[in-house]
């Protein structure tokens, strides 16, 4: 429990497709740091009933299904090549996952470390919010070879997704701190047990 009056230290947590973020993310729930997971938040808002779901479907007609969801491969196709169109999904989408996690960080006000689990935080300046930012890595054989193994997932999908996503070389670069998932699962886990310790010691604005 943090003294009173004192903030969680916020640590971003990012890293391009195939690092191992989630296996990362779940290592510091396992030890007790509070999680906000952003691609989970914006499952919640395109589900029945989300707060994102009924203005992408008055934005985009013919994307939400009969339970009134967003039908992800319907609003997929609406913005495809279509950066006009993306820029105005991002607007609708952007503000409200950054509410729910302004909400998650309030609910976890007394805590002394908390998480923002960010796919593309350096590419929506989502670091801005954060006292410091743990990028998750491997090296590129790794990652590919992760990532082909998913089903349904080929080559020619996986280059169209790194080419969205902000090199890993310059996401390491802009790093507070780096893990290599390469090493194996008990090496992250130390790694994320000594940052743990490092972190909740130092307090929040100490690291940047």
């Amino acid at each position: 429990m943090s003294a009173p009056g004192k903030k969680p230290f916020v640590l971003g947590l990012t890293g391009s497709i195939g690092m191992g973020k989630s296996a990362t993310a779940g290592m510091f729930s396992a030890r007790g740091v509070p999680v906000h997971d952003s691609d989970a938040a914006v499952h919640a808002l395109y589900g029945p009933g989300g707060a994102a779901a009924q203005a992408i479907g008055a934005a985009f007609p013919g994307t939400l299904t009969p339970e009134g969801g967003v039908d992800r491969p319907a609003l997929r196709e609406a913005v495809l090549g279509e950066p006009e169109q993306l820029r105005r999904l991002e607007g609708i989408v952007h503000p409200l996952v950054g509410a729910e996690a302004r909400a998650f960080l309030d609910r976890h006000a007394h805590a002394p470390l908390v998480v923002l689990d960010i796919p593309l935080l350096f590419e929506t300046g989502g670091e801005a919010r954060c006292d410091a930012v743990l990028v998750v890595t491997a090296p590129p054989e790794v990652q590919r070879a992760r990532v082909l193994a998913r089903p349904g997932m080929t080559g020619a999908a996986l280059d169209a997704i790194l080419a969205k996503q902000m090199p890993d070389a310059e996401k390491r670069a802009r790093a507070d701190h780096v893990i290599d998932t390469s090493r194996g699962l008990a090496a992250a886990e130390a790694e994320v047990e000594r940052l743990i310790e490092r972190l909740t010691a130092s307090g929040p604005g100490s690291e940047r």
